[in-house]
């Protein structure tokens, strides 16, 4: 449908993280433009979650190129590397600076409705995004994906209380100076309100892009070792601190003796060697890391899994989070196993999609794999049939769209 002039919103997304990272926001700028906006997208060069500039791109300069429509203007960026606290905030902080420094030469002489921040870690990010917003005299707009400083302090990344607590007031200028916070799960809107009294909130969900409900063609995605194994246990994402992998070690070692029951982990991360050293100490054959494939393989891989596993530290802050890859196993239309506390295993259970085990408790996930095992076929597609059906009533991803235009055009009338 063609929109009509006055109905196009000239949108500026501020987001540390952009294709060919393989973040959530790639989907929605290109819904954004599909449905007749503008998009133009200020972000870095791509280095996620390997550590390392990716090929064909240099960490210092300026670059454009277009996706989908939407016109990307990367700026430098200092590499995070791995396990290393001093490169990781050396890459925060670089973002910051260039946002500042190159941000308003990039998009100059462009005028934007709305300036929208895409709210993963680092938060910290909004900052150069306030400075445009209050350059261009445009509504800024912040979707909160993580909660901060909380999340500092739950990876392990900063223990020291003096640095949360200039952190957290950092957020709160950040928070106060916004138009609009958009929160990704209902359990954020109290310690989010707490730092931002006076700041509207809104709920609004992630999704995934519609091809994860679509039927993946049969050679849609590589062949890795065990993916035809009787029963499949399948964990994809970024396998790092916050997501506890060592219950998934645990979990793989109490079930050595199940010959049928394989572990497949799809992705890459800072836990990911520990991992293949815990498999080749512990002889765990039923435990495979093949590595990071393309986003688009991933629909593929999901719906060949017999249970999609997602797991959290146990952490009060991961409680409130719902992790981005529920929604996309839940429009995988697959059974999901939950290893983690709080409103992401209350949606699984909610759905009828599955079952949930206390977060890094490998017992407690091995009980569940088993249970899921051992019920009859019917039972485990009765539950994916419920994950999909909650999919299309809460998640689908052109609507969640379509709601963000209207947040879009709402804040840009109370900003006028």
């Amino acid at each position: 449908m063609l929109l009509k002039e006055q109905e196009k919103v000239r949108i500026l997304i501020v987001s540390q993280h952009f294709w060919p990272e393989g973040f959530h926001i790639n989907d929605v700028a290109r819904s954004l433009v599909a449905q007749g906006h503008t998009v133009d997208v200020l972000t870095a060069k791509p280095n996620y979650p390997e550590g390392r500039i990716f090929t064909g791109y240099r960490a210092w300069g300026c670059q454009q190129e277009d996706y989908h429509g939407a016109t990307i203007r990367r700026m430098p960026l200092f590499p995070r590397g791995k396990d290393s606290k001093v490169r990781l905030a050396l890459n925060y902080l670089s973002f910051i600076f260039s946002g500042y420094a190159f941000g308003p030469w990039l998009t100059r002489g462009q005028k934007y409705d709305v300036i929208f921040v895409y709210g993963v870690s680092p938060i910290l990010q909004a900052l150069p995004a306030l400075f445009l917003g209050w350059l261009k005299k445009s509504p800024v707009v912040i979707w909160v994906q993580d909660l901060w400083p909380e999340s500092l302090s739950a990876t392990g990344y900063v223990k020291n209380r003096f640095i949360l607590k200039a952190v957290e007031k950092v957020v709160r200028f950040i928070y106060h100076h916004t138009d609009l916070l958009l929160v990704q799960s209902r359990a954020f809107i109290a310690p989010v309100r707490k730092l931002a009294p006076r700041t509207p909130i809104q709920y609004h969900p992630n999704s995934v892009d519609e091809s994860f409900a679509k039927p993946a063609m049969p050679a849609s995605h590589p062949g890795v070792p065990a993916l035809d194994a009787p029963f499949t246990v399948m964990f994809a994402g970024n396998i790092g601190a916050a997501q506890a992998v060592d219950v998934i070690v645990e979990a793989a070692v109490l079930l050595k003796a199940h010959s049928d029951i394989h572990f497949i982990v799809l992705g890459d991360g800072s836990r990911r060697e520990w991992m293949l050293q815990q498999v080749r100490q512990q002889g765990l054959a039923n435990l495979h890391l093949p590595g990071r494939f393309p986003v688009e393989t991933m629909p593929g891989f999901m719906q060949k899994a017999s249970v999609l596993l997602v797991t959290l530290a146990d952490r009060e802050i991961f409680a409130a989070t719902v992790p981005n890859k529920v929604q996309a196993y839940m429009a995988a239309g697959r059974p999901i196993i939950a290893s983690m506390n709080g409103e992401g295993a209350r949606l699984v259970i909610e759905a009828g999609a599955g079952l949930s085990a206390p977060a890094e408790n490998g017992p407690a996930l091995a009980e569940a794999i088993l249970a899921l095992y051992r019920q009859p076929a019917s039972a485990r597609q009765t539950m994916a049939e419920n994950a999909r059906a909650y999919y299309n009533a809460h998640f689908t991803h052109e609507k969640l769209v379509s709601e963000l235009i209207e947040h879009f055009k709402a804040v840009g009338r109370n900003k006028s």
